[in-house]
């Protein structure tokens, strides 16, 4: 079927994915797949008391973007990170080789900076504080995972509520790279260092290009 062009005129649009779209076309198009940028779910996992979480089919080869998600992220020790790391051909990196760069700001008026040139981490996602009340929330993306002739990247956006020694609410963003061609084919989000546990509920998405 044509899809309509609303411009001036409003002639018919005989080729599709082209030109501007009502929002009855694009909610046609996303439902047969046939947007890019439209998300594919991959994966959803939902823990309890782990020190970690994997995502081992990340289905790489089929999506150059990856969009991940992590809903009420709870930790058994209080104002203990979310940290991101990454599966190089099926073996996790936990050497201290990742790249990246950071703000955090808080209710109590904070604004910090974190970076490094050299961490065991892509970036701490979100924060959490140890009581029932409060959690941390946030998503990520990550570009070129498949690409063994490229670096991956990841940037990230999040929320936390978990102290009161830095005002309880935080909002962080900001991005890192694994500054290693390689293929990555895993996602691990971990508690700080493996010394904690948390609970919470992750979705992997794939981004669908045309």
């Amino acid at each position: 079927m044509p899809y309509g062009y609303l411009g001036q005129n409003q002639p018919n649009q005989t080729v599709s994915n082209s030109g501007v779209f009502s929002i009855t076309d694009v909610a046609e198009l996303q439902s047969q797949g046939k947007l890019g940028g439209s998300l594919e779910l991959i994966e959803e996992q939902t823990v309890s008391n782990v020190t970690y979480l994997d995502f081992t089919n990340i289905q790489q080869n089929k999506y150059d973007v990856h969009y991940l998600t992590v809903e009420n992220y709870q930790n058994s020790t209080n104002a203990d990170d979310c940290i991101i790391q990454l599966f190089e051909s099926g073996v996790i990196e936990t050497a201290s080789v990742y790249l990246y760069g950071y703000q955090e700001a808080s209710s109590s008026n904070r604004f910090d900076e974190y970076r490094s040139t050299g961490d065991n981490k892509l970036f701490s996602l979100t924060s959490s504080g140890n009581s029932a009340s409060r959690s941390g929330n946030g998503y990520m993306y990550l570009y070129n995972a498949g690409d063994s002739n490229k670096y991956t990247f990841g940037t990230f956006h999040s929320v936390g509520d978990y102290s009161t020694i830095l005002g309880n609410s935080l909002a962080f963003f900001g991005g890192g790279v694994l500054p290693q061609a390689s293929e990555v084919d895993g996602i691990r989000i971990a508690s700080r260092y493996y010394t904690s546990t948390s609970s919470f509920t992750a979705k992997l998405y794939g981004v669908k290009q045309i």
